[in-house]
Order: C-alpha cells, then sequence, then structure tokens
C-alpha cells in the first residue's frame, strides 16, 4: 500500500494496539514472580507501545491535514466514532508505565495525566452527543463498542490511582483522589447502563455478527477497571485522608473498595462466559482476523489486574495463582494478536475505513 493510501485510511481503531500491548506490559510488571528478565520484558514492551503511540498519533494528524473532508466523516459514522476512546485509554497505559518504569519523571507523569483526564472527558461526553446529534443507531446493529468512550473515564481514574501512590499526603493529593472518584462514577455508572442495553439486544436480536465476535469481550473493560479503581483508590485513601482528619472516611472507602471488587468480579466472570460461549460459537462457521481481535487483550487484562491487586491486598495466595495464570494466556493471546496484525500490516489488509467507504458509497 502506498504511504498516501495508508494515511487516507488511517483510523483511531488502530490506538486498541496500545490498549493491549500497555496493558501487557503492566501485566508483566505486576507478576507475582517478577524477575529481572521478566521486569526487563515489560519495560521493552512499554518503551514499543510510547513508539507505536507516536507513529498512530503522526499518522492519524497527517489524515486530519491532508484529508479533512474525508477524516471529518468519522463523526457521522456509526461505530468508528466510538474507537476515539482508544486513544486516551492507550495514553493512560503509558502513564502507568512511565510511574511503574521512571518514577523519578513524576511530574511529567503528572502533566500527562492531566492531558489525558481532559481527553477522556472530551471523549467521554462528546461521542455519546454525536450519537444522538449526528448518527444513526439501531437496537439490532448494537455491539459492545459503544463502551469504549464512556470507559476513558474510570481508565483515567485508575490511572490516578497508580500516581497517587507515588505523591504525598497533602490538600492536593485530597482533591485528585475525589477527583479520581468523580471520573469513576462518570464512567461506570453509564457503562452499566450500557450493559444492560446490551443483554437486551443479545436477547432480542442474537449474537452480533461474526466480524464483531470479539467486541463481546469488551464489557469485561469496564467491570474490570471499575474494580481495579477502586482498589486502587481505596489503597490509597487512608493515607491521604488521615492527613486532612478523615481518617475513618479512607478506612470506609479502603473496605468498600475491596467489597465491591468482589462483586464486579463476580459480574465479570460471568460476561466472560458469554465472551466464550460467543466467541465458540462463532468459531463454528470461521473468524478472520480484524484489528477487533485486539479487544481480547485490553479488558481481559485490565480484568486480571483487579485480580492481581485484590489478591495483594487480602494476601490471598489462592486468587494470586488465578490471577497469575489469567495473566499467561492474556500474555499469549497479545502475541498471537500481534503476529497476525504485523502479517496483516505487512499485507495492507488492515488499513481500511469503513467511513471513507461509506462516503464514497453515497457519492
Amino acid at each position: 500500500m502506498q504511504p498516501q493510501q495508508l494515511i487516507r485510511h488511517f483510523t483511531p481503531n488502530w490506538f486498541t494496539v496500545n490498549m493491549g500491548t500497555g496493558v501487557v506490559a503492566l501485566l508483566l510488571s505486576a507478576s507475582p514472580i517478577m524477575t529481572a528478565s521478566c521486569e526487563e520484558l515489560a519495560r521493552i514492551l512499554w518503551l514499543v507501545n510510547i513508539v507505536l503511540f507516536i507513529l498512530f498519533v503522526v499518522l492519524y494528524s497527517l489524515r486530519w491535514l491532508f484529508y479533512f473532508h474525508e477524516a471529518k466523516q468519522i463523526f457521522q459514522h456509526s461505530s468508528m466514532a466510538f474507537f476515539f476512546g482508544a486513544i486516551p485509554m492507550g495514553l493512560a497505559t503509558i502513564i502507568n508505565g512511565l510511574v511503574k518504569f521512571m518514577p523519578q519523571h513524576l511530574a511529567l507523569a503528572e502533566f500527562l495525566w492531566g492531558v489525558d483526564v481532559i481527553l477522556a472527558v472530551i471523549v467521554a461526553v462528546g461521542v455519546p452527543m454525536l450519537m444522538f446529534v449526528y448518527q444513526q443507531h439501531q437496537l439490532n446493529t448494537m455491539t459492545a463498542i459503544w463502551l469504549l468512550p464512556i470507559v476513558t473515564a474510570e481508565v483515567v481514574a485508575s490511572s490516578g490511582g497508580v500516581l497517587l501512590a507515588h505523591l504525598p499526603a497533602s490538600q492536593a493529593a485530597m482533591n485528585l483522589l475525589f477527583g479520581c472518584y468523580v471520573l469513576w462514577g462518570m464512567s461506570v455508572l453509564p457503562a452499566f447502563a450500557v450493559l444492560t442495553i446490551l443483554l437486551l439486544r443479545l436477547a432480542l436480536h442474537r449474537l452480533p455478527e461474526v466480524q464483531m465476535a470479539m467486541s463481546v469481550c469488551l464489557a469485561l473493560g469496564p467491570i474490570g477497571t471499575g474494580a481495579l479503581a477502586l482498589l486502587l483508590l481505596g489503597q490509597q485513601a487512608p493515607r491521604i485522608l488521615a492527613a486532612c482528619h478523615l481518617v475513618e472516611l479512607g478506612h470506609l472507602m479502603h473496605y468498600a473498595g475491596i467489597w465491591i471488587s468482589f462483586i464486579l468480579l463476580g459480574f465479570g466472570l460471568w460476561w466472560f462466559a458469554i465472551a466464550l460461549f460467543t466467541i465458540y460459537k462463532h468459531s463454528r462457521t470461521g473468524l478472520s482476523f480484524n484489528l477487533g481481535w485486539w479487544g481480547l487483550t485490553f479488558p481481559l487484562g485490565v480484568f486480571d489486574l483487579a485480580i492481581l491487586n485484590l489478591a495483594q491486598q487480602i494476601q490471598s495466595q489462592a486468587l494470586l495463582y488465578i490471577g497469575f495464570g489469567f495473566a499467561g494466556c492474556i500474555v499469549l493471546l497479545w502475541a498471537m494478536v500481534m503476529v497476525k496484525t504485523i502479517q496483516g500490516v505487512y499485507r495492507g489488509s488492515l488499513f481500511f475505513s469503513p467511513c471513507l467507504m461509506s462516503m464514497l458509497e453515497k457519492a
């Protein structure tokens, strides 16, 4: 494919590669049997993810620069606009890695987190408004990608929890803590409303089409990230709120995070079974690879990060082993999807803009 055609067909769903690669790097760094080689592999993946993110930002920016009329068609497209959410979520994995691997650059991480919050809120509010005003949707064509823009706020909330662990207890830290809970609320509650509608859609209109089979796994995103954010924020709440004479509230938030995360993880296991059933049913007729397969990585990854964090907080060896085994499966899934993605890039088969094709068909 010619470079100009690659730019012309570049779409924001490529940022799901950042989401998947970033979460695998974080999983490797959170491994209960962390070794020097494992940590180095996690660091390398994180650095690769930064390079990919910069490359994708450049390519997508060039599309808006050289093909503005075509690029703006995404606002009216009934599915591609949702992938704007992949941009702040991909950046969040990089910020978490920066805190983990280069804590000496904490000021940079704070700045990037602030930028990510702005992006996440714009996407979380803006994309639904596009749905309401400019796009056409039907219940029978609904998929779990509706969740992508909404989940951004809770992803940056969990990232804020990672950041808080490295900040001193102060009034500013308390404000950041409560701000993260607000972000959690503006994401998890709307996401659960979407999940309710999605369940109705599955009951009334059967499983999604084969090319959207992997999208069912996206439902684990708000569930897993919701639990992870509560665990990370609750873990820091007693220390931060004690300095502001709210120690009882801090302990309540800590214990509530553990309790609610158990409930969310139980819900996630139920939805994981539904996702496995969906993939199994479609695999009998054949599943062709597309970028939607990256939906196997990030949602499962954050779900497992929540399991590992919960295991660490309650000192449960059983949960730790479950989380570690799950992490191994996710790393293998990531490797498979990355290999298929590289093959698709080499062949040029993955560079396809549905919104551009829709515009050309109307013309």
